[in-house]
């Protein structure tokens, strides 16, 4: 039924004599990750009857959004009927096969609920995401009880993932110092055949090019040395006049102490980053007030950009941080518009967009930004990932106390990206 890539062949069979095999699926985007996880836990689960397996992710939306649709996809291109086949069970989130076994699907937020199960197999969904804790604890219940006609049986857990930004643990286990009975199995997207053509084309467009070797070729190494911003150069920095006739676009982080707002130009494919507010101890009104009392005279479209919890109301005001920028800016004679999502994008979203157009993998620069922007110049330069995860490290008070300009850090950021990531936005 499947011709099946080289890579996901070499996922599925096991190469040595262990009782049990550890791998990890590492590919870029579209190199059928999901696909050859769920198709392992299927065959396992018709060929060992009264397996007992777990699936999961560190979120159990990435578990029923992903991974269950694609065991579903499975069953249905197998010709199994629900209810004669097999059957699932909304209540108890769970698989069960004619043949008694039954596949668990749970998240690994509160892995401490886990450690009661005796299983056969475990399947990992985005495992760099999962912490190593975790991952340890489920080795632990590797100890179903093997049954008489499981010929060739061995345990296993197999995870699949995206290469790591920093150097993890997934990388430190697999790759740096991997026990005999752990495998690595890397997929470029690049080799799907079945991708529409011309997609990694595109990802070479949209990605810079670290990026791109990362999350398509699948390649591992170290991501700029943790910086969040890669490759923006000289080249990125420029004298940017602000222009009066056109359109201003504001957008919008809404932390009190301090609040960073930027200001930018943009075209069809560039933005320019020409000034910015971060001021301290201030509130949403007087944020405003002081972009008219830089730009009196503007007589473009002003465009409101920003954190989509700005349209949600505070305890301290009957109206959102959104309302009252419109109200302020109607008040002083500017036309308004508002426009932000209805939910915030996952931070690596925003990171992916901004980053992209910093530098494209082709090396095109669709980002600038003006001296001017000392805040989110500085963020650019020093705002940095947690070593060996993905979390953007944010400064503790402590921390933010032995240095006040730690508090600057993220939010021009994060006011600057949230702008992109509205008019170029990447799905990851």
């Amino acid at each position: 039924m499947y011709k099946l890539l080289k890579a996901q062949r070499e996922f599925l069979e096991v190469p040595h004599d262990y009782t049990l095999d550890v791998a990890v699926y590492q590919g870029g985007y579209g190199s059928g990750k999901t696909f050859s996880g769920s198709l392992l836990g299927i065959l396992l689960a018709l060929k060992f009857p009264r397996i007992r397996g777990l699936v999961g992710a560190q979120t159990y939306t990435l578990v029923r959004d992903t991974t269950l649709q694609t065991y579903f996809e499975h069953l249905e291109n197998f010709g199994f009927v629900r209810g004669v086949d097999y059957d699932w069970s909304s209540s108890l989130q769970t698989l069960t096969f004619k043949n008694g076994s039954e596949i668990l699907f749970r998240h690994f937020d509160e892995p401490n609920k886990l450690k009661s199960l005796n299983l056969g197999f475990v399947e990992i969904e985005e495992m760099s995401d999962v912490p190593y804790d975790t991952f340890k604890m489920l080795l632990s219940r590797m100890r179903q009880k093997v049954k008489k006609d499981w010929k060739g049986f061995k345990y296993r857990i197999f995870g699949h993932t995206n290469p790591e930004m920093q150097r993890g643990w997934v990388y430190k286990t697999f790759v740096e110092n991997p026990a005999p009975n752990y495998r690595l199995i890397t997929a470029p997207t690049t080799e799907n055949i079945y991708l529409p053509e011309g997609y990694c084309d595109e990802l070479k467009k949209l990605y810079d090019e670290q990026y791109y070797n990362i999350f398509v070729l699948a390649q591992n190494g170290v991501y700029n040395n943790g910086l969040v911003v890669k490759d923006f150069t000289n080249e990125n920095i420029r004298d940017i006049s602000y222009q009066p006739d056109m359109d201003l676009h504001v957008s919008c982080d809404f932390n009190v102490d301090p609040m960073c707002w930027v200001l930018a130009h943009k075209t069809d494919d560039k933005v320019f980053y020409f000034d910015e507010i971060a001021m301290e101890n201030t509130t949403t009104a007087k944020a405003c007030d002081e972009i008219c009392r830089r730009y009196p005279e503007h007589k473009g479209r002003i465009i409101i950009n920003g954190d989509a919890s700005g349209d949600n109301r505070s305890c301290t005001s009957e109206y959102t941080n959104y309302v009252i920028i419109k109200k302020r800016f109607l008040h002083w004679g500017y036309d308004v518009d508002i426009c932000i999502k209805a939910f915030n994008p996952p931070i690596k979203n925003r990171v992916t967009a901004f980053n992209s157009k910093v530098r494209s993998a082709n090396g095109e620069i669709c980002l600038f930004v003006d001296k001017k922007c000392e805040k989110l110049l500085y963020n650019i330069y020093n705002l940095k990932y947690v070593e060996g995860s993905s979390k953007i490290d944010i400064p503790t008070y402590h921390q933010i106390k032995q240095s006040k300009e730690l508090k600057f850090l993220s939010h021009p950021f994060d006011a600057a990206s949230y702008l992109v990531d509205f008019y170029w936005p990447i799905g990851i």
